[in-house]
Parts: structure tokens; sequence; C-alpha cells
């Protein structure tokens, strides 16, 4: 029993790490069509920039801050500059933020170099605590907690507030926002921030129990992709529950079948298509 317990609370500090970066993945591509091949390289770059900030000052608030504005900078520059030339150019999306995966891992290539570092975790979050007969770390809690609260957050941002509510009305139709005169870059620009900011915000949260080195943001964008196609494009609600399906098929499966690890992943991933194409809260195309 114990063994269970343990497997699906790493599966859901896992899941919810996974969420960070999979809901901002969703609201971009929900929004604004964008295929952002570069999501994973904010988490990539924020991982790296919190480790030099904790290296420098200890203090894991500080590092959490500064990598996340980094990552929002970074977002924001790429939208303003280059992405919003491109609006509805899915090839043309794929091939610059591709470039920009390669420019970005480059960087962090040069400036951090190619051996895997892990970020100290903060003092008061160190060690274990006992749950009933089971010890676990408390950072992964700390993880799980982190990743309810922006859900909670980010339902709240999307169903109770004005700006939800255009974000909502541009992922029903965007024409019709255009036309009631909202200035519709402002909103994409906000929203693609909004996206890097959660990623950024993965990197630094992640990077004390999954690590950082060159590969990762491959490897992390492909898990948030699984999460968007199961749970449906441009649904928070799907994100969430993606991000649970993913995280916990993958722990046990690493858990139980080691060998068989990706046949554990993408197999259920297959057969929720073959019964939902849209994903499990995907809409159909009028």
């Amino acid at each position: 029993m114990t063994f269970w317990i343990l497997q699906t609370l790493n599966g859901l500090s896992f899941s919810m790490l996974l969420f960070l970066i999979a809901a901002g993945f969703t609201l971009i591509f929900g929004l604004m069509k964008i295929i952002n091949i570069a999501h994973g390289s904010f988490y990539l770059l924020s991982a790296y920039i919190g480790l030099s900030v904790l290296e420098k000052t200890e203090s894991f608030l500080l590092a959490v801050v500064l990598a996340s504005v980094a990552a929002v900078v970074v977002g924001v520059a790429m939208q303003s500059l280059f992405l919003r030339r491109l609006h509805m150019k899915e090839l043309q999306q794929v091939l610059l933020t591709f470039g920009f995966v390669l420019i970005i891992a480059d960087v962090c290539l040069w400036i951090w170099g190619g051996n895997p570092q892990a970020l100290p975790k903060p003092s008061f979050l160190k060690g274990s605590i006992w749950i009933g007969a089971l010890v676990f770390p408390t950072y992964r809690l700390f993880v799980i907690l982190v990743g309810f609260l922006v859900a909670a957050g980010l339902w709240v941002f999307q169903e109770k507030t004005k700006f939800g509510a255009i974000v909502r009305a541009g992922v029903d139709d965007e024409e019709m926002l255009r036309g009631s005169g909202i200035n519709i870059q402002v909103v994409f620009s906000a929203v693609f921030g909004l996206g890097a900011l959660l990623a950024g915000l993965g990197g630094i949260i992640g990077g004390p129990f999954v690590g950082v080195f060159p590969g990762v943001d491959v490897s992390m964008l492909l898990l948030a992709l699984v999460v968007v196609i199961i749970g449906g494009v441009g649904s928070l609600k799907g994100a969430f529950v993606g991000s649970l399906f993913v995280g916990l098929i993958d722990n046990f499966g690493k858990s139980l079948f080691p060998e068989l690890s990706l046949f554990t992943l993408f197999a259920p991933m297959a057969v929720v298509l073959a019964i939902r194409p849209t994903g499990i809260f995907g809409r159909k195309e009028e």
C-alpha cells in the first residue's frame, strides 16, 4: 500500500509541474493559434537563470521572481517582434520558434555548460515529513500545492475577470473580438507573456527535482504537448486533467514497467484520441 501512495504522490508532483507548462501552451495556442515550439525554452532559460540567482543570493523567492520575469520579457519580445507578423501562418511559426529553440539552447550551453545540474531547494523545504507511516519529501508536497493554487488562480482569472472573458471571447470568435474595438495585439502580448510566465515558473519550481540540462526543454515540451492533446487544445480544464493523466501514467509506467515507459505513456494517449479525436475537453471545429 505504501508503494501505491508514494508513487501517486510522486505522480501528482510531476503532474503539477506539467500543468504549469501545458497551461501556458494551451492558452497561447487556444487564443492565437500559435504553435510555439520554443515554449519549453522558457522552462530551460528560467531554470538556468534561477540557478545563477540562487548561487549568488541563496534567495529562492528572488530566483523565482527574476527567472519568471526573464521568461516573460523573452516571451513578449518574441511575440511582439516576430510572431505577430506570422498570424495564422502555422508553418512559418513552427520554423521560427524552432529557430528560437536552437538559439536559446546554444546560449544556455555557452553560458552554463553542458553538465546536468539541480537547483538547490529552499532551506525551509528541505527534508521530509511523515504522512502516516510514509515519509515523503517536503518539496514535492510544495510543488503539488503550488500546482493546485495556480490552477485555482487561472480558473478565477478565466471565469471571473473581465480580461478572462476577453480571452474566452477571443478563443471562441477572434473576428468578433477584433470588431468590438479591443486592441487584440495587447491581448495577444499579455496572454503570450502569461504563458511564458507559467513555463518559467515551471522551470524554477521543477529545477530542484527534475534538474536542468541541455535537452530538458525538448523533453518537457513533448510531455506538455501530450497533455494538451489529451486534454483538448485551448482548455485549461483539459490541461489540468491531462496533466494528472500524463503525470500519473508516466510515473507508474516507469516504476512498474521501466522498459516499456514510452509505451505506457503514448499507448493511453492513442486510446484517448481514438475515442475523442479533439481530446477529453476539446471542441470540434464547426
